[in-house]
């Protein structure tokens, strides 16, 4: 979804560049790729970042390397934290062992879940961290992405590596599927359906959305960027919605008939709009 945004734009920013692609499409459609398959300047490798043999090399003919590879939605998560584990922490080592041995330009891509169960309005890359128990596998994501950030910063801080963090804020827009969880999607698809649209809670969270667009302008900002190395940085949106909100207002948009759902524990409140 991001990796599919990202490289139209690096083709239209360098168009005499070329550009490696390494997906397993756990998560990913191979549909997004659709349009680069024949493009000389386009290399896809349908594999795994926990195994491919190939890895070392691409990274070391490459001169920026964006890891954006994660097992990813809340519901993948809880499903299989093992997964979500072994792909988030042991993948990024192999990727980070080797940026830090060629020295190449790396953006990982964490996300705004580290700041656990914060109740403050607003993050800062320096807060406190406040993660919930390990009986609860979903903080799984969040503990193996915050490792993620600790690895970086200790090759940056070992070697010099040109590294930065990118702590993504819901990202949303075109290509995204709701098939793990993610919320506007799923909202859509059952508004257009016309099936009750399931808010989880009393429906009052709130949560800022970053349309794709700008979370890829930003990756374009900070690939030149030297005072970024060894940096975490916030890619998001000031503005808030509650998920309650959300949901009424894809109803709006679609014309929907469709009801909200609030699951509050085993308990079910239904809402006409």
């Amino acid at each position: 979804f991001i990796g599919s945004h990202l490289t139209a734009e690096l083709l239209k920013q360098y168009p005499d560049s070329s550009i490696t692609i390494v997906d397993n499409l756990s998560t990913g459609r191979r549909e997004n790729l659709t349009s680069f398959e024949n493009d000389p300047r386009i290399r896809i490798f349908f594999n795994d970042i926990l195994s491919m043999p190939e890895l070392e090399k691409l990274v070391a003919q490459s001169s920026t390397i964006f890891h954006l590879a994660a097992a990813v939605g809340v519901e993948l998560v809880v499903k299989d934290p093992v997964r979500t584990i072994l792909t988030n922490v042991h993948g990024t080592e192999n990727v980070l062992r080797h940026t830090a041995h060629y020295h190449k330009r790396v953006i990982v891509a964490s996300t705004s879940e580290v700041y656990g169960k914060s109740t403050q309005k607003l993050f800062t890359e320096t807060d406190d961290l406040i993660i919930g128990s390990p009986d609860h596998c979903r903080w799984s994501y969040a503990c193996s992405k915050l490792l993620d950030e600790f690895y970086l910063k200790a090759f940056h801080q070992a070697s010099g590596m040109p590294g930065t963090v990118v702590r993504f804020f819901n990202t949303v827009g075109p290509r995204q599927t709701g098939r793990y969880g993610m919320v506007i999607p799923r909202f859509v698809s059952r508004a257009l359906n016309g099936e009750p649209i399931q808010v989880y809670g009393d429906g009052t969270q709130s949560r800022c959305f970053c349309h794709v667009f700008d979370v890829i302008r930003a990756l374009k900002l900070l690939i030149g960027n030297e005072a970024s190395y060894g940096e975490t940085y916030n890619i998001g949106s000031q503005d808030s919605i509650t998920i309650g909100d959300l949901a009424r207002e894809v109803i709006r948009l679609t014309g929907s008939s469709s009801a909200i759902e609030l699951e509050i524990g085993r308990a079910s409140c239904r809402e006409r709009v």
